[in-house]
């Protein structure tokens, strides 16, 4: 669905942010902004700020950006859309019916279909269980300790014997055959004809972070298998981007989440009070999952499985958590197998204990590591110490590197200095050991020529943001063909186009953008963090470099072309000229 500029811009100018967001986190005026503790990552210091003359917020710990409609995506998982119809009811504005084009309309009117058609399975599951034929389901509840308050709340229901059961009654309602199989509810084959997919289980509806049933597990009564059967991907089920219990961990506000195996860990841990607990759907742990959790909470403690096959899914898991820039913690559940268990024999009041002293990732991942060696014999223990070394230059962060490495040579008795030199050699070996560049005009030189164009043009745009006046000075040698990359050169485009007019809307700017990912990096250009220059001549000296740099990194992105696009050709030989013109040229902040 689209929605023309003005109506989106009226929404926007509407919904003051700093009003909307007071309504989600605690925030306190200080200067000309205000700063809270981000609610998108766990921060002890608040690092998250609002801007009621930019209408933007950015936190400067984790990087999440962008103006009010980017805080419902984030906060709420809402798609862009969705946050426009959220913040016009705020405001009382009547949105016009959304234009679409035919593909668009077929799209949204079978998601709304396939989510109604699930939504009306979960209801008769959900009855199902409570009915005489249900029994065996509510019993099998009730023996794993589940209250009638918490079956309620998981929606938690129940599949009849019979095969059919389930497809007889949404063809009653009057959903087509088709849309049924669509939605993953039941199959056709020439020998049964039309059957469902679950039967005889317990059914657990699987609902996305805005508590709509997007699919469904089943557990089977008795020894049938597949033991948990899950529904197949469909256009509103993707399992790699999906977590069960997340409507309801996401209000948690803990400071972190759980991360289980299993439906009925999580059930058992929402039940003890732990309503930040979520499960993967039956399927390894995905940097997706990563990506949605960080959404919500900066530190993840896994709760997996305290067997051989858990352990590996815990340390699978621990590098994905990892590269998503989350912090992981083990919990340690032995001598029990899962937190289900382990909540009925010792109770909420350990389980929190244990929290409380969950294990550092890269401990436990050392932990695990040590099994392999035998740390009596010098020539293992060397190995051992050897493999310690090459997972500490993981660490590309210096102070953190140092940090880790005074740890684990305390842990495990080996001379620091010894260690730090034994993970430098390793480190250089492995090309990770490059002194880090800090130039004075705060453009920090990188081996990736394209990463390395970046930072000048993310500072040009916050200076002229911070400092509209500054674009009457700079606009005779900057254009926006300047900026090399696609998202950088579309925000730059309307940014000028805006200075020329002499309108400052940064928070406009990110309202081109449709997808969450682009709006927050687009406000990541307009929050850079400047250097903090006392003298006129340094800020003078500090503008010229990185209109030098900008000017330069384009050139460079011109010559890479050059060799396959005749007009990139031109356009070197003119921005080469303006490139020695700036390189003469001093331009006063007066």
């Amino acid at each position: 669905m689209y929605y023309p500029d003005e109506v989106v811009e009226e929404v926007r100018n509407k919904n003051d942010i700093v009003e909307v967001i007071s309504g989600y986190v605690k925030i306190q005026k200080k200067g000309s902004n205000y700063f809270g503790l981000c609610p998108f990552h766990n921060e002890k210091s608040p690092s998250f700020s609002v801007s009621t003359n930019k209408q933007m917020y950015y936190c400067f710990g984790c990087g999440a950006g962008g103006n009010v409609f980017t805080f419902l995506m984030e906060y709420e998982n809402y798609s862009f859309q969705e946050a426009i119809q959220s913040l016009a009811q705020r405001a009382g504005v009547k949105l016009p019916e959304g234009e679409y084009n035919e593909q668009d309309r077929a799209r949204d009117n079978k998601k709304a279909r396939l989510l109604k058609v699930n939504k009306e399975a979960a209801r008769y599951f959900y009855y199902q269980l409570r009915a005489k034929a249900g029994a065996a389901g509510y019993q099998y509840l009730r023996r794993r300790e589940l209250s009638d308050e918490t079956i309620h709340k998981f929606g938690l229901g129940f599949a009849n014997v019979t095969s059919d059961d389930l497809t007889r009654y949404l063809r009653s309602k009057g959903y087509e055959d088709k849309l049924i199989q669509e939605a993953g509810l039941a199959a056709f084959d020439e020998k049964y004809g039309m059957h469902d997919k679950f039967w005889n289980r317990v059914m657990f509806p699987i609902q996305d972070s805005n508590n709509r049933v997007i699919g469904f597990g089943g557990r089977v009564m008795g020894e049938g298998k597949p033991k948990y059967l899950n529904s197949p991907e469909t256009m509103i089920f993707d399992k790699s981007r999906n977590l069960y219990g997340l409507n309801f961990a996401r209000s948690s506000r803990t400071g972190n989440f759980i991360l289980c195996e299993g439906y009925m860990d999580v059930i058992a841990m929402h039940q003890a009070g732990f309503g930040q607990a979520v499960a993967s759907l039956g399927t390894s742990f995905t940097a997706g999952q990563a990506n949605l959790l960080r959404r919500f909470t900066g530190e993840v403690i896994l709760a997996y499985d305290s067997d051989g096959a858990g352990v590996n899914a815990a340390l699978r898991a621990i590098g994905i958590l990892g590269e998503s820039g989350l912090t992981g913690k083990v919990l340690n559940l032995e001598p029990y197998k899962d937190p289900d268990e382990f909540m009925k024999k010792e109770g909420a009041e350990a389980f929190r204990e244990r929290i409380a002293q969950a294990e550092n990732s890269f401990f436990f991942e050392l932990r695990m590591l040590q099994r392999d060696y035998d740390l009596k014999d010098p020539e293992s223990k060397t190995r051992f110490h050897r493999e310690i070394a090459r997972k500490l230059c993981g660490f590309s962060e210096e102070v953190e590197r140092e940090n880790y490495i005074e740890a684990v040579a305390q842990k495990y008795h080996i001379g620091f200095e010894n260690l730090r030199r034994l993970v430098r050699t390793y480190a250089s070996q492995m090309g990770e050991a490059a002194p880090v560049l800090r130039p004075k005009s705060g453009i920090q030189k990188k081996n990736n020529p394209a990463e390395n164009r970046k930072k000048p043009q993310k500072l040009l745009l916050t200076w002229l943001v911070e400092n509209p006046s500054l674009y009457g000075k700079i606009k005779k040698y900057i254009s926006p063909e300047d900026f090399t990359e696609e998202l950088y050169q579309r925000a730059a485009k309307k940014l000028f186009e805006d200075l020329e007019k002499e309108v400052i809307n940064p928070a406009g700017i990110i309202s081109l953008f449709t997808q969450e990912e682009e709006q927050r990096e687009v406000a990541a250009l307009f929050n850079t963090k400047l250097l903090e220059l006392s003298s006129k001549a340094e800020k003078e000296r500090a503008l010229h470099d990185i209109l030098m740099a900008v000017k330069r990194g384009s050139l460079e992105a011109l010559r890479e072309r050059s060799g396959t696009d005749v007009s990139a050709f031109g356009r070197m030989i003119v921005s080469k000229k303006e490139l020695e013109e700036l390189s003469k040229t001093h331009i006063s902040l007066d």
